[in-house]
């Protein structure tokens, strides 16, 4: 593995390969068509992301636009309980986080979810500063507001959700048994439950691809599928992912925003840890058919958490 990642290796924005209106059951269309109150006259697929449910924004004969996602109980069970648990965590946002508000909810033979529709744009790609302080700025106010969760709403903590990603390491010391300060690296993953607790409500899977920018400024979170309880600079951390392998210089960043600058060094060292792990064992995954990037995609994350871990602990 190279000491620094390369360009982002996906298509920005063509990463999925998603099921379109025309193959959707005639009864399921209709239904949608009911709740959208007008027919479909055009389906625009949303071509990011790494699942292949349906998710498309519907123009409709009046002229209304309606975001709907679906996926069948029987062939995509993974993502139907994907897209079931959305729409769970969808309905318990309070109003003060920028988040699309569920509409309708099915779940039959396919779950389906009418979204609120956005009028936005995803960051680009590259990463630019501008796009990435307005969504730091958008999740300091989502932790405020998610802090503590919603009453209700059962989640799990980050200390559980996490524990099964250690065991990455184990692959990789199988793989990669030259990787330099193997053992130190392991063992700060090993020890991020000491660092993760918290009372906020967290996304954990804050890319690109699961935000949106409307036109006044207001940066949009999407995808509430899998959050859980914990400290409230994870989101943060996680963002910065991307724009640390796209050449943005984040430890300023981490050092001057609000969520993470009183954060003990060690304590983003051992998430980094931890993610390295995560990302380069499920980068070596076989490649699923209906997401050919998502092994890249996951393999270049992990080399961009490896390298920066490596700058910050003066590893060579």
């Amino acid at each position: 593995m190279s000491s620094a990642p390369g360009p982002y290796p996906a298509p920005v924005g063509k990463t999925a390969r998603r099921l379109e209106w025309a193959f959707l059951p005639p009864n399921l269309r209709a239904f949608i068509e009911r709740k959208c109150g007008s027919p479909v006259v055009e389906a625009i697929s949303q071509t990011s992301g790494f699942t292949p449910g349906f998710a498309s924004v519907l123009v409709c004969a009046d002229g209304s636009r309606h975001f709907v996602k679906a996926a069948s109980v029987k062939a995509q069970r993974l993502f139907a309980d994907s897209y079931r648990e959305e729409a769970r965590k969808l309905a318990a946002l309070p109003p003060g986080v920028p988040s699309p508000r569920l509409l309708w909810h099915l779940d039959d033979d396919w779950v389906a979810l009418g979204i609120e529709y956005v009028d936005g744009r995803a960051p680009r790609r590259p990463w630019q500063p501008a796009d990435l302080d307005s969504v730091l700025d958008a999740l300091e106010i989502v932790a405020d507001a998610l802090t503590p969760p919603p009453a209700g709403l059962t989640l799990d903590t980050a200390e559980d959700d996490f524990l099964p990603l250690v065991a990455a390491w184990d692959h990789i010391k199988a793989t990669r048994p030259d990787l330099p300060h193997l053992d130190e690296a392991a063992a700060l993953a090993a020890g991020y439950a000491e660092v993760v607790g918290g009372e906020t409500l967290v996304h954990t899977d804050i890319r690109d691809d699961n935000l949106l920018l409307d036109g006044d400024g207001v940066v949009w979170l999407c995808d509430w599928n899998w959050p859980i309880v914990g400290a409230d600079w994870i989101d943060t951390l996680f963002t910065l992912i991307g724009p640390r392998g796209d050449g943005v210089e984040v430890q300023s960043v981490l050092a001057s925003r609000r969520l993470t600058r009183d954060v003990p060094p060690e304590s983003i060292d051992r998430v980094l840890a931890l993610l390295v792990g995560y990302f380069l064992k499920s980068g070596d995954d076989p490649v699923p058919p209906t997401s050919p990037f998502m092994r890249d995609h996951q393999r270049w994350q992990g080399e961009v958490c490896w390298d920066w871990l490596c700058e910050r602990r003066g590893w060579q």
